[in-house]
């Protein structure tokens, strides 16, 4: 694992946090907001905050606790919290410059077409088949009737040829993903995740992205979409995927885990002080019981040293 690359304090370079307000955050995303914080600061680069709110069905208001929380483990940010929803103009120009270019076209695909359809050789199970990619006008025409009132998907045309795509990570090292013909815009008019934070990230500076390992296989796509809007990709921008927390029963860390938000498990008792001890110790910079502050962490922390594996949380002592 290589040490990131250092930047002026104050420089264009920045880390940040992204969460979904679809919750209350548990450890394992406080775990990883921690992470993201300690890759930053330690690199020089400034820390941002953005809420990923696109997705207004699972929305449900949490924005604002999320927030409370990382503040009461002794994460900062700087400037104000970004809201995605805010990015819509940024988001719909992206769109219209991919489009000039030929490599938007519209899909009346659903999930269950999608599935049914023959897969390309080699191509990867769940991969867009193409169904849409070569109509004609005519074709998208009585595709676009067939399905009203629901609106067709917006998918990127990929280039020939292009189905994956390597890229160094500072955790999991040489890294790679399968590319399809993903969706830039869904069929309810929601901007797609792999579209929104490519371009919100350009947007605010960020140069470094430190986030769960469950979405490297989307750093491709994303990559991709970087180098065809002309904004920095990799070597200038720099990602660092990190292993997720499991529950007790060793599946991935979840509410039906019992009490695994900072307000459940201080209802036990457990402050935040505490919990910052134990994400602390799970991460080799602390010992159970020993007191430490964020800054003390961040005096601690070596990225090289950092465990691979995935942390399984026992539950509240």
């Amino acid at each position: 694992m290589s040490a990131p690359r250092t930047r002026a304090q104050g420089g264009r370079g920045a880390g940040r946090y992204a969460p979904s307000p679809s919750g209350d955050l548990h450890l394992g995303n406080l775990r990883t907001a921690l992470l993201a914080w300690l890759f930053a600061r330690a690199s020089g680069r400034r820390f941002l905050m953005r809420i990923e709110d696109l997705d207004r069905a699972r929305d449900s208001g949490a924005g604002e606790r999320q927030l409370g929380d990382l503040a009461a483990i002794g994460i900062d940010w700087d400037g104000e919290p970004v809201l995605q929803t805010e990015r819509g103009a940024d988001h719909e120009a992206a769109i219209r410059t991919l489009a000039r270019a030929g490599l938007v076209y519209e899909c009346t695909c659903t999930r269950r077409d999608i599935l049914a359809a023959p897969s390309a050789p080699h191509a990867p199970p769940g991969a867009y088949p193409g169904t849409c990619r070569d109509r004609t006008d005519a074709q998208r025409a009585v595709a676009r009737e067939a399905i009203l009132p629901r609106i067709p998907a917006l998918r990127l045309r990929a280039p020939e040829g292009v189905r994956e795509l390597e890229f160094d990570d500072v955790v999991l090292g040489r890294t790679r993903g399968d590319i399809d013909d993903f969706v830039l815009r869904r069929g309810d008019g929601t901007v797609a995740y792999n579209l929104a934070v490519v371009v919100d990230d350009a947007t605010m500076g960020v140069d470094q992205v430190v986030r769960g390992d469950d979405l490297a296989p989307s750093t491709p796509r994303q990559i991709l979409l970087q180098r065809m809007l002309g904004l920095p990709s990799p070597p200038e921008v720099e990602y660092g995927h990190v292993p997720l927390v499991l529950g007790p029963s060793g599946a991935r860390l979840a509410k039906r885990d019992g009490a695994v938000t900072l307000a459940q498990l201080r209802e036990r008792g457990v402050g935040s002080g505490e919990v910052l001890i134990e994400l602390a110790t799970s991460l080799g910079l602390g010992a159970p019981g020993e007191p430490v502050t964020t800054a003390r962490l961040l005096e601690r922390f070596d990225p090289a040293a950092l465990p691979r594996a995935p942390w399984t949380w026992a539950g509240p002592r």
